[in-house]
This record gives C-alpha cells, sequence and structure tokens, in this order.
C-alpha cells in the first residue's frame, strides 16, 4: 500500500527559515534509508505559499489565488510517497521522519493513495485502461532518467 505523508508547514517553514544543520543530515539519513529498503518512491520539500497558488471554484470555474496563504496550519511544507506493508510501517517511518525533523513541521499527516478497487463499479474497464497506459508511459519516462 502506498502512503502520501504531507509534512505540515510552520511558521518558521513559511518564512523559509532553512533548517538546521543536524536536521538536514538526519532528515537525509531517513530518506537514504527509505530509500536503500525500497520504500520511498518520491520526496521533496517546498517552497513557502508566498511562492504558490490555488485554483478555487467562482461559478461553476477556476479561479487563481495567489499566495501567501494565512492558515499556515493548512498548509504542507513537505511530502514523501511511500510503498509500505501496513499502515504500522507507514507510522513507523513518518516518527523517524517528525524526529528528524527536530520540529520545522507542525506534523505529519498520512493519506492512503487510493487504488483502482476503492473506486468500485465507477471505474469503467476504459478508465483503467487509460490508467495503466499512463501509468506504463511514467514507468518508461523514469526508466529513461
Amino acid at each position: 500500500m502506498r502512503y502520501v505523508m504531507m509534512m505540515r508547514a510552520s511558521a518558521g517553514s513559511e518564512a523559509w527559515e532553512q533548517p538546521s544543520e543536524q536536521s538536514l543530515n538526519e532528515m537525509t539519513q531517513v530518506m537514504a534509508e527509505m530509500a536503500e529498503k525500497g520504500v520511498l518512491l518520491a520526496g521533496e520539500g517546498l517552497l513557502p505559499s508566498s511562492e504558490g497558488f490555488r485554483l478555487v471554484p467562482d461559478g461553476g470555474k477556476a479561479r487563481v489565488v495567489d499566495g501567501p496563504f494565512t492558515e499556515t496550519k493548512e498548509l504542507i511544507a513537505g511530502f514523501c510517497l511511500i510503498e509500505v506493508a501496513s499502515r504500522e510501517e507507514a507510522q513507523e517511518w513518518a516518527e523517524r521522519c517528525f524526529a528528524a525533523d527536530h520540529g520545522n513541521t507542525a506534523g505529519i499527516e498520512l493519506r492512503r493513495v487510493a487504488t483502482a478497487e476503492d473506486f468500485g463499479d465507477n471505474f469503467t474497464p476504459e478508465a483503467r485502461a487509460r490508467e495503466e497506459n499512463t501509468m506504463a508511459v511514467l514507468d518508461a519516462r523514469r526508466s529513461e532518467d
């Protein structure tokens, strides 16, 4: 099963205060171990919301709202996409990331990535085929890198 591990923004990360050398060293060690064990599929830190934008519904259309955004507790400072055998394993990795981060984030949220089975009959054979083709294209692109 795959999980997205979202590191919550803090006032410091939103002000682009750099993590300590210790935090960067410890976090890169945890990320390297996840990669070596085949758990880490992707992971990146994000720039502050002042560099971002949102699309919000407005009369049936999308309206662009530029950052920064005021509700820091609702913002994401970074993410990892991991593949693990259980919820408990996902939690173990998240706890290691949390400890390595030394308070630079306001917490970590984990969400399981939906699979085709989660969508039931609404995920038609045609939609499944398109998704399989899309994943094949992505896999081919990754193997070129």
